[in-house]
């Protein structure tokens, strides 16, 4: 057996997500944190209005005050959730009814429209589509309402439209 023993205490997940829930107000909500090998953290939250840079900085300092670096070495990334990452939460459903997003389901096209409804089952898409109707040559845009179960997993990005 070696005569040196290293040992190395990981910061738990539950922990951390605790203190980043210490910080925030009801208008904002946890994405994801995780805390990787070499006890990197990584904490991604979202507002209803969505997040300052002074949140961000507002939740890394209430962490790094409770957590010791003397006895746990970290490295810290607070930061919102970007526009082209997927939802991940429920409530970024919520959030964005009323919003134009693309929906990719494994083995289908995506589909661009607008999030309608939201239940604890799926949402209702309105999409715009071209669709070739019988007897006629040209394709005529139709207004479709798709629904979409969280069972199937759907990727679901805000989709950037410039005007």
């Amino acid at each position: 057996m070696s005569p040196i023993l290293l040992t190395f205490q990981m910061v738990q997940q539950e922990y951390i997500e605790k203190l980043v829930s210490e910080v925030l107000a009801e208008e904002y909500f946890i994405i994801d944190v995780s805390v990787k090998k070499g006890n990197v953290i990584e904490v991604v939250v979202d507002g209803d209005n969505g997040v300052t840079i002074q949140k961000c900085v507002e939740i890394s300092r209430h962490i790094e005050e409770v957590l010791d670096r003397e006895t746990e070495d970290f490295e810290l990334s607070v930061f919102s959730a970007g526009l082209g990452n997927p939802f991940r939460v429920y409530r970024q459903y919520l959030k964005n009814i009323g919003e134009t997003v693309e929906v990719k389901v494994t083995g289908e096209n995506p589909v661009k429209g607008v999030i309608k409804n939201v239940d604890e089952n799926g949402f209702d898409l309105e999409s715009k589509m071209m669709v070739k109707q019988e007897g006629k040559s040209k394709k005529v845009e139709v207004v479709k309402l798709i629904r979409f179960n969280f069972n199937d997993q759907p990727e679901v990005r805000n989709s950037i439209t410039f005007k």
